[in-house]
Formats: structure tokens, sequence, C-alpha cells
């Protein structure tokens, strides 16, 4: 016989919250069952309304919150609770840190078996708002009304806003000057459900150690109509640098298409971290904060502690960033990456920095690190992964345990993957022995990892 859900939807409850979910909402149990709320926190007793009843889960929306958490905020931002940027705002900074510590620790507990390994506390930011250097802002149209913003969460629909607390405030400039442009002339947003309209995004990048700045409009077409005089609102604003556009006709969710056209300026920007120069394009994937980013490689560097004899390997390499950071100090790095284009960039910023010990090869992890076993019979001493967030590829790991590198340094952005990954390779004679995690999107329920792996002898 079924067993009824012991809530109904669109009943009131009375319910007190324990922990944070991935996508921040408050978790909590009414006679054992699980409901998620928007927007609570741990600790508070609430007065929730059941808005939907699954098999095993309910999820709840706050009528009042009758007993407060001590580290609820103010959210900074107006827009906190609709916009899909940002999911811990109302939590203090302190908390949100050693709630990444905690999430990361139980992912190792629960996904990898692994225990009895301390997780370091979080290394914070100086200021949790402001960092990140490339925004994504979607264009649409609502009820006639140009619509310029960051979509709502889990959905398409556009939160209009003029100012971003996550973003360079150089880009609340951009935005109205584009939103004013796009206004004067005419130009029509594009629309997902009718495929029409010709402005899809508006992405911005700029070089927190440079000053430089990129704007890229991204583009169900070629041509922006009367780009000349969009051209001479954006160049007058301080460190402008690449004004491009980037052809996308297709119909998907994918941002970016890959045909960029210079409408004034280089086709890249440049930016630093620490003493490495690197030219970014709009296609290029460059960290989005690149002050944490310093931390995270700074700490991927002392966990592997070269001592320049070291031939590394550094796989999912992007466009060079960790590799050309471990080159000061190994005696070579062979980087692989799937993106062409980013093996190119890769080996233009070795170029300009005069790095001679780093070589890159383009390909999938999967198919190129085994060749490089088989064919080469590359043994390398220390092997650094970045992977996306799906982890590493089953046979990247396999390959990982036949080389039998003394080290590996795994950057992780998924704890949950990364403790899958780090069973594998425990199962196979690799110990944990570090796991330092980093605050890189702060306001955020995301959670960067470093940890150090040794092979056990």
């Amino acid at each position: 016989m079924k067993q009824e859900a012991p809530v109904k939807k669109n009943e009131t409850y009375c319910m007190k919250i324990t922990d944070i979910g991935l996508q921040g909402q408050g978790i909590g149990r009414i006679d054992g069952f699980t409901v998620f709320v928007e927007g609570g926190l741990p600790g508070e007793t609430i007065e929730v309304l059941i808005v939907k009843v699954q098999k095993h889960m309910a999820y709840g929306k706050i009528l009042r919150i009758l007993e407060p958490s001590a580290f609820r905020v103010e959210p900074p931002c107006s827009i906190a609770s609709v916009c899909g940027g940002c999911q811990l705002q109302h939590l203090s900074y302190e908390k949100q840190l050693e709630w990444k510590q905690s999430l990361v620790q139980k992912n190792l507990e629960r996904i990898g078996g692994i225990k009895g390994v301390e997780v370091l506390p979080t290394i914070g930011m100086k200021e949790p708002l402001r960092y990140r250097n490339k925004a994504q802002f979607p264009v649409g149209k609502k009820q006639e009304q140009l619509q310029i913003g960051f979509y709502a969460n889990r959905s398409h629909r556009i939160v209009d806003t003029d100012v971003c607390l996550l973003q360079h405030p150089v880009n609340d400039e951009i935005v109205q000057i584009i939103r004013d442009f796009l206004t004067e002339y005419h130009i029509e947003p594009y629309r997902e459900e009718t495929q029409k309209g010709l402005v899809r995004h508006i992405l911005t990048r700029i070089g927190k150690a440079t000053g430089e700045i990129m704007v890229c409009l991204v583009l169900n077409g070629r041509n922006l109509p009367y780009d000349k005089h969009l051209v001479e609102r954006l160049k007058k604003i301080p460190g402008m640098t690449s004004i491009v556009l980037n052809e996308n006709a297709e119909n998907t969710n994918v941002i970016l298409g890959e045909k960029i056209h210079v409408l004034w300026g280089k086709p890249y920007i440049r930016d630093y971290i620490g003493p490495i120069q690197f030219e970014i394009s709009p296609l290029s994937f460059y960290q989005v904060n690149p002050e944490q980013t310093q931390v995270i490689y700074e700490k991927a560097l002392e966990f592997a502690d070269l001592k320049g004899e070291e031939v590394v390997l550094d796989i999912y390499c992007g466009i060079g960033t960790i590799s050309l950071f471990l080159a000061q100090k190994a005696k070579e790095v062979i980087g692989v990456e799937v993106i062409p284009q980013a093996i190119e960039n890769a080996r233009r910023n070795a170029e300009i920095n005069g790095i001679k010990n780093a070589r890159f090869f383009v390909g999938k992890a999967e198919q190129i690190i085994p060749m490089l076993y088989e064919q080469e019979n590359m043994k390398p001493d220390v092997i650094v992964v970045d992977p996306p967030r799906k982890g590493c590829d089953v046979s990247v790991l396999n390959t990982i345990i036949k080389m039998q590198p003394q080290k590996v340094v795994y950057v992780s952005c998924d704890s949950a993957t990364l403790a899958r990954d780090l069973s594998i390779l425990k199962e196979n004679g690799f110990c944990v022995k570090k796991v330092q995690p980093v605050d890189q999107f702060g306001m955020t329920t995301h959670v960067e990892s470093v940890v150090l792996i040794t092979r056990v002898d």
C-alpha cells in the first residue's frame, strides 16, 4: 500500500531548519519527511506553506520566521531573493565559509568513504562582493520592456537589474550604455520562444591587474546596426580595450558562438595571476576571481612541492593558467586540453611570458593521457587535474593509476565529483593527505577545493 506523505500541498506547518542544500535552500523535516525551503537557515524555526509534494520530499515557502538564526543578515542586494546569481546573501560571510568547509567534509565522507582526513578551514576573500571579472547578461523583452540582468533561479526568466554587487562596478556603466543604445535605435533583443531578435547576451571581461576592459555583444546574426555609435560611447570608459561581436544564430542554451568580429581595439585583454601574464579572448576559459585564483594556484604549488627536477602533467589545462604557474618551479610541464583555441592561447601565453619548459597537447584528456602513457611511456612525477564539474573521466583516473606519480594535486569545483574520484584513487594505491577549500564564489553555494594525494609505497 502506497504510504502518503505527512505533508499536503497548500497546508501550513511549523518546522526547524537543520541544514542548507546545494541550491541554497534550507532543509528540515516534518515527521521525518524532508522539506526544502527557499531562504531558510540552520537553527531557524519557521512557519512554512507547502507548495509542492513529491514522493520523497516536499518544497515550501516561508510565511514567518518564528526564531531567526543568529547568523541571518540583511542581503546587500535588493533582488537577491529572486535573482539566480546568489544563494547565500542572507547568511553571514563567516558562516558561509564554515558551511562550505562542512559541505566538502560531508561529501568526502558520504560519497567518497574518505574519513579521518582533516578538511582545513575555507580560505575566504577579503571582500566577498564586486569580485567577478566576467559577467554574462542575458537580454530580452517583457511586455515590450527591454530586460537586461540575470536569470531567475532555475529558469530562463530574466530578472532586470542595473546593478550586480558581485560584478566589477564598471559593468553597471556598460549595461546602462548598451541599454540606452538598444532603446534609442530600436534594436530588438533575442526571444527564445520565437528565435527572433538580434541581441542575445552582453559579455564583459575585466583585467583585475591591468584595468583592461572587454565588451562582447552576442548576436543572433552577424552585424549590429549603428555599431559605430555604440563604439563611440563605450570607448570613452577608461580602460576600454576590446569591443567585439560574437555570432550565435543557433537554437541553443550555449551563450557564445565560434565566430568573433572585432568592432574596435584588440581581440583580447591582458591580465596577471601572480607574475604570469595572460591574453584573454571572449572564448577563453579564465577564472572569474583572479585574487582567489592566485590563492588556489599558490596552494597547488605548495602541495606539489616542486624542487626543479620534476615532470608535471597538467590535465584539463585550459589556457595554461596552472601550467605556467607550475612551470616556474618544474623541469617540464605538459598540458592537455580539449579546446583547440585554449591550447593556442596556452602556447601564446607561454611565449609572452618567456616560458620554454611547457608544451601542450590538444584533445580529449581520456584519449591523450593514455596515448602519452602508452606511446611515449610518460611517467610524470606530479599530476595536476583541474576538471569541469563532472570530474575526471574514468579512463583518465585509470591512466593516472598506471602512471604511478608520487603526487596528484586535484583542483576541484564540485566536492561531490571530487569525492567520487578520490574514492577511486584511494582504492588503487593513493592516499588523501590534505584538503583545502577556497571560496572562489562568495555569496553562492559553490566552493573550490585543492587536494594533495600521494602514492602509497
